[in-house]
């Protein structure tokens, strides 16, 4: 069976049990900030698991896309010289969410494996592992699958209690349980043992399906409770289960790496296919490509820097095989080919991926043969086996090369890196960067919440709500006094919470007893948390509040929402497809877009831009929403805005009659032509490949209109023009004045030149080489160049140093004539003159500038040019 025939089979199998078909979800997990890869089929769920979210279905399946390149699960390192390290792979899961357990799981798993209408393998060729402790999972597999005793092991605790392979634990307190692993033995020909023995390492028997049993709760205290509804996540590999399907013994070796590897060897102009470096090529192109699709981008930081690691890491081994030209963004046609079927974003973005990589290829390029140079010459002197952590640290920090890109090119040469000395190089430099920066107390950090609050403001600004908690400083309290801060959760609220870019809702929640100042709204596990401070008497929980959003703020951050959106399909209609939201921020004052692009916003563009906004805003359409599920709003061509989770039903906000069709849950105006106009006042560079706009709407708009009128104003009665000859009048004055400014430089080179012609005199003779230091006033630096160019030619063999001082700066120049140049350097007198005057410079040997600041020691300084010239000369 191919790959994909191996992935359609296992999501039909489930479906066909009551699974409902999930699809992959981003590489970026939109519901765990702790990681920094979706790196298992799970992930989309934590939260369900965790009972933070309830979905319509409690049986699913999914193929996840994962990544394992960085933070806690990093393969890196591994990927090209095993069999099975990848730094993306596609992981089979099904998952119960508090329906079936352990009899129709271990049930299901079998079926698929072994039944001659799936994937027929036989049964003599499996082996299961349980924990030591599940007599349960033991039971169903011997006495109802009837797997022998001797093919059932029981894996016990390594270290500590519940510290097994055979324990699964989403972390140090939370949903675990035991979990039962099923491995294929690829035959006595493969060494290696069964799990558990000491040869277990061996390639013999390979893990291919684990199920995890979540039954338990483990508390702070270590303590384990039943969970109410027990669950069930599975994780089954593709490539691996694909290497089992296809009888062979490496996941390279399997059809899709088999075409990669084919085209990575055309493309790099190499013909051994078993070749390591092909192998990394074929795994890395699958991650880039993904990450990028995805909206990652390089970088020198967070999801970007990994990115730019593995891409690099492919470049080089590129150039081991003797590729110095860009190939690797030429494969992502051929990934397409075999993946986009599956993943349709592969062939729609195939073209904006290819020019990420080929960028971030260049640009390595340029870096490339030098870092490497440093580093041969680096290992030349090496004493000892170790590459010392400053290299490390050098060739990362100036060459952009990754420490996991040096120690491969260290393994290959049978040597280690000094990993700990090249971290303390690095906690060094962010020591000397770390900025002092403000931060905001955030008082809702640690709170656990019960139920949820009913958001009711769509419709209205007021409304009346009861208090269900309270809380100072992450505690639960019942009462908050005039002049706490805190935060108050209500059962039904109209004030939003900050989500999608746009700020939360300010205003008050107000009783007889007391007056609450609502300064941010936060949301968290269905609940809304109003933050602020309590500005007279007292509240209580189970108080009735009258709630009021300020109506100003809500209409103008409306306003500058709904400009964003129609900010976002402008953008995508001039620039291109490409272009994809990278974060944005929405509040009464301004708008703020991220966007995906590799190159400034050219000014007839962004009128362009702007002229399309206000051309939907002055059409007046009506704002629709509609609730409906994922399926219909990707029939009505709904663009999910980055980094947002999104339930089993969204909100799908139409503007412009299709202009603009995107999931958003944000507040925003009813027609267009309430935004009034817009106007964009900066765009520029935040990252690699990433421009931003900012631009303002409604009376902050005319508010910039007015403020421009008045300054054309001012300037027209400056230059004593009227507003229509502006233009015209600013020429002529900016012409005049360049004019003015070439004739004092005139003045200025006949100044210094007259003067230097009286310093001739000043000249000595230091053993036939004629020496000249001296002070020219009234020189700038082009004047003090002409100067010591026409005293070499007067002087002949010389040496001449020139210092202007002006204010509290010095401009220095030196020269030396060309018979000269072995001996005596002007960039090495520059270097040594311009410390004495507090100063720095350097150049080459034939010409040196620099400038100081000590005016008061020039007369002493110079004087001390002729002893250095003559010890040169010596």
């Amino acid at each position: 069976m191919k790959s994909a025939e191996i992935r359609d089979a296992y999501l039909q199998f489930f479906q066909s049990k009551g699974h409902e078909i999930v699809p992959s979800s981003s590489l970026i997990p939109g519901n765990d900030p702790t990681l920094l890869f979706t790196n298992a089929g799970m992930v989309q769920f934590k939260d369900v698991f965790l009972g933070d979210d309830v979905r319509s279905y409690s049986r699913a399946t999914s193929s996840q896309r994962c990544v394992r390149a960085g933070g806690k699960h990093n393969d890196l390192e591994n990927v090209g010289y095993t069999a099975r390290h990848h730094t993306f792979f596609e992981m089979l899961g099904n998952f119960s969410f508090g329906d079936y357990f352990k009899q129709d799981a271990i049930h299901y798993a079998w079926e698929f494996l072994t039944s001659p209408e799936w994937l027929n393998i036989s049964a003599d060729k499996l082996t299961v592992t349980v924990y030591q402790e599940d007599d349960e999972a033991y039971a169903i597999w011997k006495d109802q699958v009837g797997v022998p005793a001797d093919r059932i092991i029981r894996i016990g605790d390594k270290g500590g209690r519940y510290q097994s392979d055979n324990f699964w634990a989403m972390g140090d307190t939370g949903p675990c349980g035991p979990c039962t692993e099923i491995f294929y033995d690829h035959g006595e020909d493969i060494w290696g043992g069964p799990p558990g023995s000491p040869e277990e390492d061996g390639d013999r028997f390979i893990e291919i399906w684990n199920v995890v049993f979540m039954q338990y709760n483990r508390s702070a205290d270590g303590q384990m409770a039943q969970l109410p509804k027990p669950s069930v996540d599975t994780g089954m590999g593709l490539e691996r289960i694909a290497a089992v399907m296809q009888d062979v013994h490496s996941n390279y070796e399997i059809d899709m790496f088999q075409a990669l590897l084919k085209d990575a060897a055309e493309k790099t102009g190499t013909t051994d296919l078993e070749n390591k470096s092909l192998r990394v090529i074929a795994d890395h192109i699958r991650s880039c490509s993904f990450l990028i699709a995805d909206g990652v981008l390089p970088s020198n930081e967070g999801r970007g820097y990994v990115l730019r690691r593995i891409i690099r890491r492919a470049v080089r081994h590129g150039h081991k095989l003797g590729q110095k030209a860009a190939f690797f963004h030429k494969l992502v046609a051929g990934l397409a080919g075999q993946m986009g079927e599956a993943y349709p974003e592969l062939y729609s973005l195939q073209a904006q991926i290819e020019k990420v990589l080929l960028a971030e290829e260049q640009q390595f390029e340029k870096t490339l043969d030098k870092g490497m140079s440093v580093l041969e010459d680096a290992l030349k002197n090496l004493k000892g086996a170790v590459v010392p952590g400053d290299v490390l640290f050098t060739l990362y920090d100036t060459y952009g090369f990754p420490l996991d890109l040096t120690a491969d090119i260290a393994r290959e040469r049978e040597l280690s890196v000094d990993e700990a000395g090249y971290e303390a190089a690095m906690a060094e430099q962010r020591a000397r960067a770390r900025a002092a920066g403000a931060f905001k107390v955030d008082y809702t950090a640690g709170l656990k919440l019960q139920g949820e609050t009913a958001f009711t403001g769509y419709n209205a600004l007021v409304g009346e709500s009861r208090i269900t908690a309270l809380y100072k400083d992450g505690d639960e309290v019942s009462v908050l006094a005039e002049g706490d801060e805190g935060v108050i959760l209500l059962d039904s609220t109209p004030f939003y919470a900050e989500s999608g870019g746009q700020v939360g809702d300010a205003g008050y929640l107000s009783s007889a007893a007391g007056r609450f100042e609502v300064r941010d709204c936060t949301k968290q596990s269905n609940n809304h948390l109003h933050v602020g401070v309590v500005l007279q008497g007292t509240l209580k929980k189970g108080d009735v509040v009258a709630t009021q959003v300020d109506p100003d703020v809500r209409q103008a951050t409306a306003l500058n929402h709904s400009a964003t959106h129609l900010l976002h399909a402008a953008l995508r209609e001039i620039l291109g497809d490409h272009v994809t939201q990278k974060g944005s921020l929405v509040d009464s004052e301004r708008l703020r877009f991220d966007f995906s692009h590799f190159e400034a916003v050219k000014p007839d563009e962004l009128k362009a831009i702007e002229a399309r906004v206000n051309q939907q805003i002055l059409a007046n359409s009506a704002v629709e929403t509609e609730l409906c599920n994922m399926e219909r709003a990707q029939e009505k061509g709904a663009m999910a805005l980055f980094g947002e989770k999104y339930g089993d039903e969204v909100r799908v906000l139409s503007m412009g009659d299709g202009f603009s069709v995107e999931l958003c849950g944000g507040t925003h105006v009813q027609r267009t032509g309430d935004i009034g106009q817009i106007r964009i006042v900066s765009e520029s560079g935040v990252a690699s490949g990433v421009r931003r706009i900012e631009a303002i709407t409604g009376s902050k708009a005319l508010a910039l209109f007015d403020e421009t009128e008045a300054l054309v104003a001012q300037v027209s009665q400056l230059v004593k023009a009227r507003p229509d000859t502006l233009t015209d009048k600013v020429t002529q004055l900016v012409s005049h004045n360049r004019q003015l400014e070439k004739e004092l430089e005139q003045l200025k080179a006949k100044l210094a030149s007259a003067a230097s012609g009286d310093i001739l005199s000043q000249a000595v003779d230091v053993n036939g080489v004629k020496v000249l230091a001296s002070q020219l006033e009234g020189a700038d630096m082009k004047a003090l160049d002409s100067s010591v160019a026409q005293l070499k030619d007067k002087l002949g063999s010389s040496v001449v140093l020139l210092a202007s001082p002006s204010d509290e700066k010095i401009n220095l120049i030196a020269g030396v004539s060309a018979d000269l140049q072995g001996k005596i350097s002007a960039g090495n007198l520059i270097k040594y003159f311009a410390p004495l005057v507090g100063g720095k410079g350097g150049g080459k040997p034939d010409k040196a500038k620099g400038a100081g600041t000590d005016v008061a020691a020039l007369p002493e300084a110079l004087k001390t040019v002729e002893a250095w010239v003559k010890e040169q000369l010596a």
